[in-house]
């Protein structure tokens, strides 16, 4: 299994625009993030875990030239926005829950249902808590909320991904016991309204115990890379754009 981290930002991407603070000024490549996305790659199977506003851009650094589906955490703008972009790739399934389903169809109907020459071939499918499969790849959502708003996170092998989470039950955490890899927000250090703070995403790390955590979809607010990294217990990292890993 491997995982790409496309775009390891939050909405507003890294740097802020007009902002000149000592993050947004850095020259450090692993402080420029693009909106969050990331690449699961499973026994062949590649598998894109959403796909915002930035994923032309991503693609292209990428090498991208196949993807089979796309898992959709929810309808904000950076986290679906780049479906058009998915022209190039032929016959994608595109999983989401009912809300996102229906941000969809309203935004990009002209992709479903539509035979029009040059558009994304793309097959909607709405999902609920119960597991299901991609190309033979068993997919457990995890339920969660992003403020009021229900969020899906998902559970692949020993694979765990949330986002825009700032609560989640004890018995959806508990699917995500045992994992080899999670990865989860952290929007930065100061609490939010709807993203959890390093300190409370640390507390999620410690209630599953998970082997490696990396966190994404960091602000400008949340430091700079080399120094934050530093601050870490030692089996929890900051992902950054282009970093892949194997697992």
């Amino acid at each position: 299994m491997k995982i790409t981290f496309l775009g390891t930002g939050t909405s507003s991407g890294v740097p802020y625009i007009g902002c000149k603070c000592a993050v947004c000024s850095s020259t450090d490549p692993r402080d420029k993030r693009l909106r969050c996305s990331s690449l699961l790659e499973v026994d062949g199977v590649k598998i894109l875990i959403d796909c915002g506003p930035d994923f032309r851009q991503q693609a292209l650094a990428n090498g991208l030239t196949h993807i089979d589906a796309v898992l959709l955490t929810h309808e904000h703008v950076d986290h679906m926005m780049g479906i058009d972009d998915l022209r190039p790739f032929r016959n994608v399934d595109v999983y989401a829950n009912d809300l996102t389903v229906k941000a969809l169809l309203r935004v990009y109907a002209y992709c479903f249902n539509n035979d029009y020459p040059g558009i994304p071939s793309l097959s909607l499918h709405e999902i609920d808590e119960q597991p299901f499969l991609v190309k033979g790849i068993e997919v457990t959502p995890i339920t969660a909320f992003h403020y009021c708003l229900p969020v899906m996170g998902f559970r692949i092998g020993n694979f765990g991904y949330l986002t825009d989470v700032k609560f989640i039950s004890d018995d959806e955490l508990a699917k995500l016991k045992g994992l080899d890899l999670f990865v989860i927000d952290a929007l930065r250090h100061k609490k939010h309204l709807s993203h959890p703070s390093v300190e409370e995403a640390l507390a999620i790390v410690e209630k599953i115990k998970p082997k490696q955590t990396y966190f994404v979809h960091m602000s400008h607010d949340f430091g700079l890379h080399e120094e934050q990294e530093a601050l870490l217990p030692a089996n929890v990292h900051v992902a950054y754009d282009g970093l892949s890993l194997s697992f």
